[in-house]
């Protein structure tokens, strides 16, 4: 019986995350390019939406 090529299987696995990454990329700038708004799951500025400061409401009272 043959032994089992993990280099070969791991190659094939690295190779299509990166399709996939590179699909998802491409969909991304074609939105960007008709001015479609981003999809629900890739948020746009993730990092600054959490740097914003708390709402007013949410301070505490002294």
């Amino acid at each position: 019986m043959a032994t089992p090529n993990y280099g070969y299987e791991k190659r094939q696995k690295e190779l299509a995350k990166k399709r996939k990454k590179e699909e998802k990329l491409k969909a991304k700038a074609d939105r960007k390019a008709l001015g479609l708004p981003p999809e629900a799951d890739e948020p746009e500025d993730a990092d600054e939406a959490s740097a914003e400061a708390p709402p007013a409401g949410d301070a505490p009272q002294a």
